[in-house]
């Protein structure tokens, strides 16, 4: 049985934390949505793809393609890989978040990965923000697309094409939230490749995409080989539409690593318009996490942070350049383990690092991004210390010794910045 949350809100709001729930398993005939219409007159079984045009500092569209649970040295290897990076740049010290994948998608779209250490059909309460809701205050479209997903904004653990598992629910990210899947409207944003085809064909694509390969193209149930050779004519044949190309950012990235003895390191490669022509075939060796992804569309369209991990992470170079913002570098990465959970509500009660509240997140900072924190999340957490310490661009778990003395620096206006996560 999951615990119930021990955190109560100000002032006994509605709003108090409800605990997470097992989803129920939903037929495949049934879209599992709420009911009724969206705000936009359509009905909740048809597609809804909403298109905007807010311009960005850097990119002005963003995709990213998870793959799965391959090594870096790996994939860097790899020859399909490497004669797509001549056209894009590489990311030489991207990590992952954890394991196993799971959290790593919950992670991308939340935040935080509220100490998931499983595969679990679970879900994350509607009073926990994500970056739909960061989109939400500027109108910018986003949506997801999900291969071989049977219908719009199906819910159930997975679906099977004979015998083999080709869409699951832990690969999709958004799914894993109540703030979307008790909406009619956003649950409608999340989609499958015919409506990718569909929205690119009829040139309604959102400002942001999630796409998930099936579990072969995305070298989860097959070699790194087979699935680098898919997933570079999949991006190559997306990148010569001039309409999908141009001011788009497409990241390509892994969810997690396979050797869960190392620390997480995970290939990841920028394509696409926008990355500058002085940039294509170059590598760049900053830190980063799935959380520098959040951090980066929040500056680069001038959003507010969630406050949680996405606060603290460097913001990808090409962005950091536009805003001015100065990355730290963490000077000790053999130490990292970003293979290990931070404590939260969602690890097993045994053997996990088990909390019976939610993180409380930041409600007051500047964050990298520099825009501040959602006016929902300091709402909803008005007067609560946060958990962890959200500023640092290494995510750590002090009270159970996770990711534990590494240090990073940076240089800001001529003076010497400084820490060590404690």
């Amino acid at each position: 049985m999951l615990p119930q949350s021990l955190l109560a809100l100000v002032g006994g709001l509605s709003l108090a934390l409800a605990a997470p729930t097992c989803k129920k398993r939903i037929s495949n005939g049934d879209n599992g949505g709420n009911g009724g219409n969206g705000g936009d007159g359509g009905g909740k079984d048809d597609p809804f793809s909403p298109v905007s045009n807010v311009k960005g500092l850097a990119f002005n569209r963003f995709v990213q393609v998870w793959m799965e649970n391959k090594d870096y040295e790996d994939a860097v290897k790899n020859k399909d890989f490497a004669e797509l990076a001549k056209e894009g740049l590489l990311l030489t010290n991207f990590y992952a978040l954890t394991h196993p994948s799971m959290p790593n998608y919950m992670g991308a779209a939340g935040g935080d990965t509220f100490g998931l250490d499983n595969d679990e059909n679970l879900s994350v309460p509607a009073n926990i923000s994500t970056i739909a809701d960061m989109f939400d205050t500027k109108q910018i479209s986003w949506g997801e697309y999900q291969e071989d997903m049977p219908h719009v904004g199906f819910q159930d653990e997975d679906y099977q094409n004979d015998g083999e598992d080709d869409y699951v629910r832990k690969h999709n990210p958004l799914i894993m939230y109540e703030s979307v899947t008790k909406d009619a409207t956003r649950l409608r944003q999340i989609k499958n490749f015919k409506h990718l085809d569909d929205d690119l064909q009829q040139k309604r694509l959102p400002q942001f995409s999630f796409i998930t390969p099936n579990m072969t193209n995305d070298a989860h149930d097959t070699e790194l080989e087979e699935a680098a050779g898919w997933v570079t004519g999949f991006l190559k044949n997306l990148l010569q539409n001039e309409y999908f190309s141009t001011d788009t950012l497409v990241m390509l990235t892994f969810d997690e690593n396979d050797n869960t003895d190392i620390g997480n390191q995970v290939y990841t490669l920028l394509l696409g318009g926008a990355v500058p022509q002085e940039m294509r075939g170059q590598t760049d060796d900053t830190f980063y996490t799935h959380y520098s992804t959040i951090a980066s569309l929040a500056a680069n369209w001038g959003l507010p942070s969630l406050g949680r991990w996405d606060c603290g992470a460097n913001l990808l170079g090409l962005v950091a350049q536009k805003t001015g913002y100065v990355n730290w570098k963490v000077e000790n990465t053999k130490k990292l383990m970003l293979s290990e959970t931070n404590e939260g509500p969602l690890s097993r009660e045994d053997g996990g690092h088990f909390s019976g509240e939610w993180p409380a997140p930041l409600t007051e900072a500047q964050c990298s991004a520099g825009h501040g924190i959602l006016p929902v999340v300091q709402k909803t957490w008005s007067g609560h210390k946060p958990t962890f310490n959200y500023l640092s661009p290494v995510p750590h778990d002090s009270k159970n010794d996770i990711n534990i003395g590494v240090s990073y620096s940076r240089t800001l206006k001529g003076t010497q910045e400084s820490g060590i996560t404690k």
